[in-house]
C-alpha cells in the first residue's frame, strides 16, 4: 500500500500530533528523492527503531552551488512512492517549496569549525549551509525522535550531527552503513546519470580507496599512496580528483598515518558526474 503524500506543513503536523498523543516514536529519513537501495536500507533501520516512519523528498536548492547540477538532479517522485510501498512507511512528505522557504525567508543555519573547512566545504561553497538549514527545518517540522542518514555522505553526517547538538534539537542522528553495488560503487542518486559504460569505470574509485586504505594500515606513508591512487583513477578514465584524503574520523583533521580511527574520503569526476565515497581505515598495525 502506497503511503500518503503530504505537501503542506499543517497537514504534516496534524498527523504527527496524533502520533505524539498516542505515545508513538517517529523516525525520519530525509532524502532528495531518486531513491535506491541505500535509501531503502535507511527506511528499514527506521522501521526497526521507531513506531512511525516519515520519508521526506525535497530537492533543496540551497545546497547546490551549481545551477546545472540542480537542474539535472533526478526527480522521480511517483517511482519513489512505488519503491517505498512495500516498506510500510507511514507518510511521505514532499513539501511544496513555500513550505520550506516562504516568501521573505531570511534565515540561514551555518556550521563552522574544522568539519566544514575541508573537502566538500571549499569545493562546494555554501553547500553545508544549505544542508544544515533544510535539515534543521525538517527536524523541526516533523518533530522526529530519530533521523537516519547514510555514511556515504560522511562529512554531511558530521555536519548534521553537530548542528542538532549545537541547536539543542531533541533528535538522535543515526549514521547507517553505505550500501554498494556488487562492483563496490557506493549507491547514489547521481549514479542514474552515468551511462552504462561509465558505471563500469566508476568501480575504480572504491577499488583505489580500498587498496590505499589497506597499505596505509600496514604502515606505508600516505603521500605516495595518494599519488598512486590519483594516477590509477586517471588511467581508469576519471577526470579531476578533487580530494583523496586520509582524515581523523572524529575531527576530519588530516592524517599522515591511521594512528587513530580514520576515514579515507574522496571526490572525483567521471563523465561529467561528481562521485563521492568514503571508507573506514583500520588503525595502523602495531
Amino acid at each position: 500500500m502506497t503511503a500518503p503524500i503530504l505537501r503542506r506543513l499543517a497537514d504534516l503536523r496534524a498527523k504527527t500530533a496524533d502520533w505524539r498523543r498516542a505515545g508513538e516514536t517517529i523516525g525520519l529519513v530525509p532524502t532528495m528523492g531518486a531513491l535506491h537501495a541505500g535509501h531503502l536500507s535507511l527506511v528499514e533501520a527506521a522501521k526497526q527503531a521507531c513506531d512511525r516512519v516519515i520519508v521526506t523528498i525535497f530537492v533543496n536548492p540551497k545546497q547546490f552551488n551549481n545551477a546545472e547540477d540542480l537542474a539535472n538532479y533526478p526527480r522521480t517522485d511517483n517511482k519513489d512512492a512505488e519503491k517505498l510501498a512495500p516498506y510500510g512507511v507511514d507518510l511521505i512528505y514532499v513539501p511544496d517549496p513555500d513550505q520550506i522557504y516562504p516568501d521573505g525567508y531570511a534565515t540561514n543555519v551555518s556550521v563552522g569549525g574544522s568539519i566544514t573547512a575541508v573537502m566538500e566545504g571549499p569545493f562546494r561553497p555554501g553547500h553545508f549551509d544549505g544542508v544544515a538549514t533544510v535539515v534543521a527545518k525538517l527536524f523541526l517540522q516533523t518533530s522526529a525522535d530519530k533521523a537516519f542518514f547514510g555514511q556515504k555522505d560522511y562529512q554531511q553526517l558530521m555536519v548534521v550531527t553537530r548542528m542538532a547538538r549545537d541547536l539543542d534539537i531533541p533528535i538522535e542522528v543515526i549514521g547507517c552503513e553505505t550500501v554498494r553495488e556488487p562492483s563496490g560503487l557506493a549507491m547514489s542518486s547521481r549514479n542514474l546519470l552515468l551511462p552504462e559504460e561509465a558505471l563500469a569505470k566508476a568501480a575504480a574509485l572504491n577499488a583505489a580507496m580500498r587498496e590505499a586504505a589497506a597499505k596505509a594500515s600496514a604502515g606505508e606513508p600516505w603521500a605516495p599512496l595518494e599519488a598512486a591512487a590519483r594516477q590509477a583513477l586517471a588511467e581508469a578514465g576519471f577526470g579531476d580528483v578533487e580530494y583523496f584524503d586520509l582524515r581523523c574520523a572524529e575531527t576530519l583533521e588530516a592524517l599522515e598515518t591511521p594512528s587513530r580511527p580514520a576515514r579515507l574520503l574522496a571526490a572525483a569526476w567521471l563523465d561529467g558526474i561528481r562521485l563521492i565515497d568514503n571508507i573506514a581505515v583500520p588503525q595502523l598495525n602495531s
